[in-house]
């Protein structure tokens, strides 16, 4: 194990992408399989048919997937701002979400709201690091000087 890259990127770039990799994944996983628990400890919902299985091992299915980009801008320079950019939208996009449920739904409970701060801060903090170091992915051209 590379432990410099872990040094590094507790001390700069990578904090938003690794936070967000260690809980989304686990989250996914959850989504995807303990549903029936989820359901059944949490919302208070008994019966889950294989149609909203199936959703939820889609959205397992997107988690994963955004979670992995993430991992590799960790790694690798040349999909950090990529990694950052769908990171940002990913979280900010939750937070939308849960202010339109909010408005349209009511309050929901503690794990929510705390799911909602937490999901703000992260894609701030994501922009924030965009921000400052937006020239670490910066592509290779090849141009001739004029």
């Amino acid at each position: 194990m590379n432990f410099k890259i872990i040094k590094n990127s507790l001390q700069n770039t990578n904090l938003h992408l690794i936070i967000s990799a260690s809980i989304v994944i686990p989250a996914g996983l959850y989504y995807g399989f303990g549903i029936n628990f989820i359901f059944t400890q949490f919302v208070d919902i008994r019966g889950i048919t294989t149609d909203v299985s199936s959703i939820y091992k889609a959205i397992m299915g997107l988690y994963l997937a955004f979670a992995s980009l993430w991992i590799l801008g960790i790694f690798k320079n040349d999909y950090w701002k990529t990694a950052t950019i769908t990171n940002i939208l990913f979280m900010l996009g939750l937070v939308l979400g849960r202010i339109i449920s909010i408005i349209f739904d009511g309050i929901p409970s503690t794990i929510f709201i705390l799911g909602t701060i937490g999901e703000l801060v992260l894609g701030f903090y994501g922009w924030y690091q965009l921000k400052i170091f937006k020239s670490i992915s910066k592509p290779q051209r090849f141009e001739k000087n004029l």
